[in-house]
C-alpha cells in the first residue's frame, strides 16, 4: 500500500488562520483551500495536510518550535510562510527587538539546515512575504522587498520550490482596483486566501508526488 506524501504548512496568522477552533486543525485560510482542491481531485489519494501556523511569528519564532513542530513531525513537504510580522513589527511595535533582513536571512538558513540534516528528504516550499497594505509604495512593501529577495535566493540555493506570493499579490494590485484581498492590509479575506492558495498550487503541483484523478 502506497503512503500518502504529506505537507506541512508552517508560519503566521495568515498560515494560522483560526486552526485551534477547527475541529480538522486546518483552519479556514489559504491551507484549507489547498487541501480542499487536493481532496477534490483525488479523494483516495489526497496528501495528509498539516497546519502548524501561530499568530504572530517572526522567524525567531519559527526556529524557537522547529524540533517539535516541524521536524519531529517528518513531513514530505515543508511549505514556510513567514515574513510580514518580521517587517511589521519595525512599522508597529519599533521599540521592541527587531528581525533585520540580515538575522532573517542567517535564522531562516538554519531552519533549512536542519531540514537537510533530518532522517528523511524534505523538500522546502518557500513562500514569499505577501504584503503591508494594499498599495505597491506603502512603507511596509517597500521593506518587504529585501525580505522577498532573500526568500527568493534561499529557495534557489537550498533546491527548494518557491512560491512567488509576493509578486502575484502585487501584480494583482497593479491591475485591480476593485476588490480587496486582505481585511487589514494583512490578513486575507477569502479572496486573498484563494490567491495565496492559486499561486501555492501552480508552483507546487507539478512537484508533488502526487496524481490529480
Amino acid at each position: 500500500m502506497k503512503v500518502r506524501p504529506s505537507i506541512l504548512f508552517i508560519g503566521d496568522s495568515i498560515t494560522d488562520c483560526g486552526r485551534k477552533d477547527d475541529e480538522e486543525g486546518i483552519g479556514w485560510g489559504y491551507v484549507r483551500l489547498i487541501r480542499d482542491y487536493l481532496i477534490a481531485t483525488n479523494p483516495a489519494g489526497c496528501p495528509q495536510v498539516i497546519n502548524k501556523g501561530i499568530n504572530g511569528n517572526r522567524v525567531t519564532d519559527l526556529a524557537d518550535r522547529w524540533p517539535k513542530d516541524v521536524i519531529e513531525m517528518s513531513a514530505d513537504y515543508v511549505s514556510i510562510s513567514i515574513g510580514i510580522n518580521d517587517v511589521w513589527r519595525q512599522l508597529d511595535q519599533p521599540d521592541i527587538e527587531q528581525i533585520h533582513p540580515e538575522r532573517f536571512q542567517k535564522v531562516y538558513q538554519a531552519l533549512l539546515d536542519d531540514l537537510k540534516q533530518s532522517s528523511k528528504v524534505v523538500i522546502p516550499v518557500l513562500m514569499e512575504p505577501t504584503v503591508i497594505e494594499e498599495d505597491v509604495n506603502s512603507a511596509g512593501n517597500l521593506k518587504l522587498k529585501q525580505y522577498v529577495e532573500i526568500v527568493r535566493s534561499l529557495a534557489e540555493k537550498n533546491d527548494g520550490i518557491l512560491v512567488p506570493t509576493h509578486e502575484a499579490f502585487l501584480s494583482y494590485l497593479v491591475k485591480n482596483q476593485t476588490h480587496c484581498l486582505t481585511t487589514d492590509g494583512v490578513h486575507m479575506n477569502s479572496t486573498g486566501n484563494m490567491l495565496m492558495a492559486h499561486t501555492w498550487l501552480k508552483s507546487v503541483l507539478a512537484h508533488l508526488k502526487y496524481t490529480a484523478a
